[in-house]
């Protein structure tokens, strides 16, 4: 006697589809995640690793050195002739010059007494007060550590444009290394649970710790 095999139904055309639009993502999503992270490597531990010490700057008071120096400025560009203005830019190249100052001017004002000449830099700072009439200024320099330098790079602070640029180039690797690893765990079905509700333990913890003691 001859069974006859019941007809295998062929799947719907859209199952092909999703499955192929799945897999690419998954594909897609991996090969970025680890790419990512290791292209990103050094700077995102870099950024971790300052998290902590900008939370602690007392960690490093003792580092602080101040020293005060003092000198004469060419009298012509601190009291020029009437109708001439003060000639900033050799001011500026001779204390450069003279102490061997790298950071980046951060102000200048001119007095009818006194010029004042400030530079700052990451954990570094120099403050001259230039006297007019004799020319004579004294400069305060402060170099205030290692520690100081990562915290303001952590910070931007007295950085310059390239490394702002750095830093909002390292938050949009974060940002990707952290949306492509979420995306993961969607296609991990036996992780997909458990590592969401880690997730929103963490994200909850966060909100609380600010509810409770920040807010």
């Amino acid at each position: 006697m001859m069974v006859s095999e019941a007809p295998v139904k062929a799947r719907p055309h859209y199952y092909g589809w999703r499955h192929h639009v799945k897999k690419l993502t998954v594909t897609w999503a991996r090969w970025l995640h680890i790419y990512l992270s290791m292209v990103s490597f050094a700077i995102l531990l870099f950024f971790a690793a300052t998290g902590l010490t900008v939370n602690h700057p007392e960690w490093f008071t003792s580092q602080q050195r101040t020293v005060v120096l003092k000198g004469q400025a060419t009298l012509i560009s601190v009291r020029p002739p009437a109708g001439r203005e003060v000639d900033k830019l050799q001011i500026v190249e001779q204390l450069r010059r003279q102490h061997g100052i790298h950071a980046a001017l951060s102000d200048f004002r001119v007095d009818d007494s006194q010029l004042s000449v400030s530079f700052k830099g990451p954990g570094y700072a120099a403050d001259t007060f230039i006297d007019r009439d004799t020319g004579k200024y004294e400069l305060t320099e402060t170099r205030m550590g290692w520690g100081a330098v990562l915290n303001d790079l952590h910070k931007g602070r007295d950085t310059g444009a390239a490394w702002k640029w750095l830093i909002d180039a390292s938050a949009v690797l974060m940002t990707l290394v952290s949306i492509t690893g979420l995306a993961l765990i969607f296609f991990l079905a036996k992780r997909r649970v458990s590592g969401l509700v880690s997730l929103g333990v963490g994200a909850a913890a966060c909100y609380v710790v600010y509810l409770v003691w920040v807010r």
